[in-house]
């Protein structure tokens, strides 16, 4: 005599969580939400302020560059400002290597 088959384990679920996509999208969003308000807002508030204190630059700006180099700016152009690092000592540096303004000029 033949024995009777079954198709399913024990419990007979089906295997699938009901709510289960759901469950996954909304842990997606909560992740994105959470690496936007950590991680890509700051940093495009920050590329925000930098450009904006490059547009700002002045003849007569101290500022301090990547390397480390702090000078006053005597000539600036759109790409390239002229620094004046000591009396008689001037060096070219590219606009975008400024990243700091550590005096603004005196408006006289």
């Amino acid at each position: 005599m033949i024995g009777t088959a079954y198709a399913m384990g024990a419990g007979g679920g089906g295997g699938a969580v009901p709510g289960g996509d759901m469950n996954f999208i909304f842990v997606m969003v909560a992740i994105f939400a959470i690496f936007y308000f950590l991680l890509i807002r700051p940093q495009q508030k920050k590329q925000k302020e930098t450009k904006a204190m490059l547009a700002n630059l002045a003849h007569g700006d101290t500022v301090v560059t990547a390397g480390g180099i702090h000078g006053k700016i005597t000539a600036i152009t759109d790409q390239v400002v002229t620094l004046e690092i000591a009396d008689k000592v001037k060096i070219k540096v590219s606009r975008g290597h400024i990243i700091g303004v550590t005096q603004k000029a005196t408006q006289q």
